[in-house]
């Protein structure tokens, strides 16, 4: 018969996700949504301890920065009269006819989480203080075997789960990268298989299917906010010819102009006979006028000739 969750599932849920929540990293740093799914399909013990160390292994296997490993225990009570004895681990039968079951999760260093439900009047500071120290040796043991499984988080995501990669942007250039009508934006979206979210603060989101595509966008985005530098060289592309030169798109939606006398050492009768459009050519952007940049090949060639000369001096 399937039915809803009910009071029980809900509670030792909420005690197991109250217990690991704290060891997460920032959203900053780790900007996924995390769903842990516990089955239990038989018990004599605590199920919601189980899944705290399920969960916290489970959480290191899937590459999640957690801070911590945690593990939880379930401390009973019997008490007659002034005589008691504390029981750690406690079984079905030793929770039903016993007087406390007390959970207790938590990391080597402390305690994350806690829930007790007691059938007597109350417990003593000594009965609580034997259970805290019996709950610490069981919480450490219980450490010490999950840490022989695994014992720090894997390096890398599990490969079933997204790549989310967030850099943040100059907010001046927020509109640069969406483009007239989102076009820009979407043409990366479809070119890539990503998704993008901006927000006005400037930080970027970019979601896809693997590291390759998630990254690859970055990129992309990285070089459309990068200002071009005088003096520094880029593999450009031939977006246009033109009779006096050529235009060169050097990053992502800018484009400079190499002249026709900027192309090679030799006077260059037409802009056809080097190059056709989609050609792929290294330039060196020799100054910036008016927001429009100027490129050199000729300036590449002198220095390279210069050092080969150089060298065979030497």
């Amino acid at each position: 018969r399937y039915s809803g969750v009910g009071r029980r599932e809900v509670g030792h849920g909420n005690l197991a996700e109250r217990s690991l929540k704290n060891m997460l990293p920032a959203e900053k740093d780790f900007p996924y949504a995390l769903r842990l799914v516990s089955d239990i399909l038989e018990s004599n013990g605590s199920s919601s301890m189980a899944s705290v160390c399920a969960g916290s292994l489970a959480l290191m296997d899937g590459g999640v920065p957690v801070k911590k490993a945690v593990a939880g225990i379930a401390m009973g009570l019997i008490k007659e009269g002034d005589a008691f004895a504390v029981l750690s681990d406690i079984l079905g039968n030793e929770d039903h006819f016993g007087d406390m079951d007390f959970k207790v999760a938590g990391t080597s260093e402390g305690i994350t989480g806690f829930q007790m439900d007691i059938k007597i009047k109350g417990v003593s500071f000594e009965i609580m203080e034997i259970a805290l120290r019996q709950a610490k040796e069981g919480r450490l043991h219980i450490l010490g075997i999950m840490n022989k499984a695994i014992d720090a988080p894997r390096p890398e995501i599990c490969s079933f789960a997204p790549t989310l990669v967030s850099l943040t942007v100059p907010t001046d250039l927020i509109g640069s990268i969406i483009g007239p009508g989102g076009k820009t934006i979407q043409g990366m979206q479809k070119e890539f298989g990503v998704d993008i979210s901006i927000e006005d603060d400037g930080t970027v989101q970019i979601a896809g299917p693997d590291g390759e595509s998630a990254n690859g966008a970055a990129t992309r985005i990285r070089l459309m906010t990068t200002m071009p530098v005088v003096g520094e060289v880029y593999d450009g592309v031939v977006t246009k010819l033109m009779e006096f030169g050529a235009l060169v798109e050097i990053l992502p939606g800018k484009s400079g102009l190499m002249h026709i006398s900027e192309i090679d050492m030799k006077k260059v009768h037409k802009v056809t006979d080097y190059f056709k459009e989609g050609d792929k050519v290294k330039v060196k952007l020799l100054r910036i006028e008016g927001g429009k940049y100027s490129l050199s090949r000729k300036a590449l060639l002198k220095e390279a000739a210069a050092s080969e000369a150089k060298n065979k001096e030497e």
